[in-house]
């Protein structure tokens, strides 16, 4: 896949970090909702905050999971980086992945149903909870960048410097 040009690249890099950053907060904002009403013994209070997680939940947790797994797909494959060739970047890819599903099919069923009952259990707790340190353990490793190189992104860059060795070679022997 050609690679993106400098402007759209740093376009696309700076949405992906606004989209994930936000994926980050919503899910602060279920985990300070979820507590409030798993905590509280006020029945209205309960219900205002499950209303509430209804209402992120139905707007901005489907939209916002989806943005941050595309943009950073296409940032992955239209970059040197590569979706492959540095664990990190496999690593954020698959945590985003069952993220999204995870969301998508477990998150947003559960809090509809809290919300019909008006009252939070355990898990509403737990799973922005888990959510919140998976997106913060993502945000690390974008910035650390720890632990090399796949396999596959090993062979790449062997491939790539015994290619660029031929080619030095055929220019001396021209020259």
């Amino acid at each position: 896949m050609k690679p993106l040009k400098r402007r759209p690249r740093r376009s696309l890099l700076v949405a992906h970090v606004a989209v994930s950053v936000s994926w980050l907060g919503l899910t602060i904002g279920l985990l300070t909702l979820g507590i409030s009403a798993f905590l509280t013994d006020d029945p209205l209070t309960a219900q205002a905050a499950t209303r509430a997680m209804k209402i992120f939940g139905d707007w901005l947790v489907v939209p916002i999971a989806l943005l941050s797994l595309i943009s950073g797909l296409v940032l992955s494959l239209r970059t040197p980086w590569g979706l492959a060739r540095h664990r990190w970047v496999w690593t954020k890819f698959w945590l985003t992945l069952i993220s999204t599903a995870l969301s998508v099919f477990s998150l947003r069923p559960g809090i509809n149903e809290a919300a019909e009952r008006g009252t939070a259990d355990i898990n509403l707790v737990v799973a922005p909870s888990v959510a919140t340190a998976t997106y913060l353990f993502i945000t690390a490793i974008s910035v650390l960048k720890p632990w090399g190189p796949t396999r596959r992104g090993q062979r790449l860059r062997v491939s790539a410097r015994s290619a660029k060795a031929v080619d030095e070679r055929s220019l001396r022997r021209t020259a």
